[in-house]
């Protein structure tokens, strides 16, 4: 990739994250937040959480410490988990799927093979379940492989990982690595 494509898609990331991720944070989160109704306050731990936080339970520590969790806790995680797959599409210019299951299609630059992958955004970001899920997504596309007499093969079918290292990756992912690939960080996006 040459500095001008570097700079192109760089550009596209910052206009993607401000319309995108902070958009839908603000609209979500902040909104929410501001909204005194919407909290379900445990009576049991909201002046501890204040101390823990602040060392004092005054008005100001109890609301940071009901306020703050909202605003930097998992909301953001999951506006950007949600929002990853969009931006692999805006980035590489609609590699989207049409194949349930699968979040997008692309040649492959090495083996120059038709890939199906499911996009996740971090190391940690799936759960148990989520394994026989993407397991049963990419049995369903091999069975519809068949039927159209397509050639998929196992390591055609991949999980990329956003953001991360290989060492980083959970159990889950390692489980879904023993019978698939799954691709992590830059080796993902480059």
């Amino acid at each position: 990739m040459d500095e001008g494509q570097r700079t192109y898609l760089l550009e596209k990331v910052k206009t993607f994250f401000r319309h995108e991720i902070v958009d839908s944070h603000i609209e979500t989160a902040c909104n929410k937040a501001a909204k005194l109704s919407s909290y379900n306050v445990n009576p049991f731990l909201f002046k501890y959480l204040a101390n823990f936080l602040k060392g004092n339970d005054e008005p100001r520590s109890i609301a940071e410490a009901l306020v703050l969790p909202r605003l930097l806790g998992s909301s953001i995680n999951t506006i950007f988990g949600m929002k990853a797959q969009k931006l692999i599409s805006e980035l590489f210019e609609g590699f989207g799927s049409t194949t349930a299951g699968i979040d997008i299609e692309f040649i492959d630059a090495i083996d120059k093979r038709k890939k199906y992958c499911q996009i996740k955004s971090g190391p940690n970001t799936i759960n148990h379940d989520d394994v026989e899920t993407i397991f049963n997504h990419f049995q369903a596309t091999i069975n519809l492989a068949r039927t159209n007499n397509l050639n998929i093969g196992v390591n055609d079918l991949t999980v990329g990982v956003v953001y991360g290292e290989e060492q980083e990756l959970s159990s889950h992912y390692l489980k879904i690595k023993s019978r698939f690939p799954v691709i992590v960080g830059r080796d993902f996006l480059v």
